[in-house]
């Protein structure tokens, strides 16, 4: 299995519900560093995995959608608590739509979204 890595990184301000939350419930930012990884099981005809050139603009487009934004605004976020987890899945999802097509042969796609060095976590899907 062949995967390719491009990195970016997202700031936002949130709040949760929920006493696991502890201070966190209240008003405040987050700091993300990014990882989108594609995979593939053979390379393609260019000798590649995908166009890295193109999953770095896709990546960075949406990120800047919710680059410092207040997460507790966005409506379609309404009632949800926008953990680190929850956001790792919605720029997979949002990744995988932006390049569907010209990301032809991929089988999957993983997001790390880094809170620190020593915080993270992922979500990973198939295509």
């Amino acid at each position: 299995m062949f995967s390719v890595t491009v990195r970016d990184h997202l700031m936002v301000a949130h709040s949760f519900r929920g006493e696991v939350f502890g201070p966190a419930r209240r008003l405040h930012g987050a700091t993300f560093v990014v990882d989108a990884t594609l995979r593939r099981p053979e390379l393609d005809d260019d000798g590649i995995v995908v166009d890295i050139g193109l999953v770095t603009r896709e990546l960075g487009a949406l990120v800047a959608e919710l680059n410092y934004r207040n997460l507790d605004e966005v409506p379609e976020f309404a009632g949800v608590n926008t953990s680190t987890e929850f956001l790792a899945r919605v720029v997979a999802d949002r990744l995988v739509e932006r390049i569907d097509a010209r990301g032809r042969g991929l089988t999957g796609v993983s997001v790390t979204l880094h809170e620190s060095h020593v915080a993270w976590a992922t979500y990973e899907r198939e295509l």
